[in-house]
């Protein structure tokens, strides 16, 4: 492991894992914390190897959102204020834009910021203990980095306005409810959750992956119509000019596991 201020990296051959390392503070996504995983973020996207990058928190938070006291400091420099509005909104753009698959795991506390870095997400698995809300006007806040739109995308608008109007936090079991979360898993199950989604993941075809992930995406920024004319365009290229398409139907037929490119 190696620390590089406020994130912790790990890496295996197939998955980078970044922690949030400011446990005494709830793991803030304030500026440097921005502009380092804005870092991480494009550092992976050149590692060929690399599948999936999972981002969790040490101690008892994912992250409890942005620096207050921070905050009150950029308030009065508006200019230095959009630059870092600019940094959080490249980061998270960055990874729904990576060829990667980014997993959340939701250790703790995952409000706001937090909250904002994990719908920017492919996968999300929490550990039974978190809590999940976005709770900015709990403090007379207002999400600034995706979470008005990227919420009701996920969830549905009525369930996105109760939770941002409200400041509730829910459990992870509601969250798996509603959608937010994918897994739920006893607190001292989460790593190795996590490491068998990672595991799952690796055996699958690299192609195969960043092409749902592109699909799926466009749902993000495209109508329905346009989406399925998209996804026939796509998957057609897909089907008639990358190996592994042919590769996975052949083991299928042929009995056995695919080998799929790397």
């Amino acid at each position: 492991m190696s620390t590089d201020s406020n994130i912790s990296w790990q890496e295996t051959p197939s998955c980078v894992r970044l922690t949030l390392a400011r446990a005494e503070k709830l793991n803030p996504l304030d500026w440097v914390t921005v502009r380092e995983l804005k870092d991480a973020v494009a550092k992976i996207e050149g590692m060929p190897g690399v599948v999936a990058v999972v981002i969790t928190g040490h101690g008892r938070s994912f992250s409890a959102g942005g620096d207050l006291e921070g905050y009150l400091r950029l308030y009065r420099r508006p200019d230095e204020f959009s630059a870092f509005l600019d940094d959080f909104f490249q980061m998270l753009n960055a990874i729904e834009a990576s060829s990667k698959i980014y997993v959340a795991a939701i250790n703790g506390v995952c409000v706001a910021g937090g909250l904002e870095l994990l719908l920017a997400c492919d996968l999300v698995i929490a550990a039974a203990s978190a809590r999940i809300g976005d709770g900015h006007l709990n403090f007379g806040q207002l999400p600034g980095a995706g979470g008005s739109q990227r919420l009701p995308r996920a969830i549905g608008l009525l369930r996105a306005k109760h939770l941002i109007l409200t400041g509730n936090l829910l459990s992870a079991e509601e969250a798996e409810r509603i959608g937010l979360v994918g897994q739920v898993v006893p607190d001292d199950a989460l790593d190795q959750a996590v490491d068998a989604l990672v595991a799952g993941l690796a055996e699958k075809s690299r192609v195969g992956l960043r092409g749902a992930k592109h699909l799926t995406n466009l749902t993000l920024t495209t109508d329905l119509a346009t989406g399925l004319k998209r996804e026939i365009e796509f998957v057609h290229r897909y089907a008639t000019t990358e190996p592994d398409a042919t590769e996975g139907l052949v083991a299928f037929k042929e009995k056995r596991n695919p080998v799929f490119s790397r």
